[in-house]
């Protein structure tokens, strides 16, 4: 019986088709998938919720994927980032890795693979967040004067 991984995914990539898919099989692995079609998209899906990863396709129209990375690191650097691609080269993987994806995956993209990428980020997210909120209380009993 294979684990079900608990975690909160944003899929972003232009053919609905693919994101329907993906998703399915996510879910099928309780996962709870969140699709976005255009990179403006994803980027307000992520200023109002949290995400434990976050996968974008690299090409897509208007605002690529490398971009649509960008602009979310901006305003969330935790954020845990996959680079897919369906013709991926060797510059644009480094790129997207210089912008802060954690990974750079080949479509089709192997499941198992996947699944493993998103469990990492889930736990190094909650590690990160874990380390947040003990700064947060140091820092409340430091400013007190109990």
């Amino acid at each position: 019986m294979e684990k079900k991984l608990e975690a909160k995914v944003l899929l972003v990539d232009d053919e609905e088709e693919f994101i329907k898919t993906l998703a399915q099989r996510l879910e099928m692995r309780g996962l709870k998938v969140t699709g976005a079609t255009r990179g403006e998209e994803a980027v307000n899906l992520v200023d109002k919720q949290n995400y434990d990863a976050i996968v974008i396709d690299l090409a897509m129209p208007g605002m690529d994927g490398l971009e649509t990375l960008k602009r979310i690191k901006e305003s969330h650097p935790d954020a845990e980032i996959i680079m897919l691609s369906g013709q991926g080269t060797v510059k644009s993987g480094i790129e997207a890795m210089k912008l802060g994806a954690e990974d750079f995956l080949e479509k089709p993209v192997n499941m198992q693979e996947l699944l493993e990428k998103i469990d990492e980020m889930k736990t190094k997210r909650i590690l990160v967040l874990e380390k947040q909120s003990m700064a947060e209380i140091d820092h409340i009993l430091k400013t007190k004067s109990w």
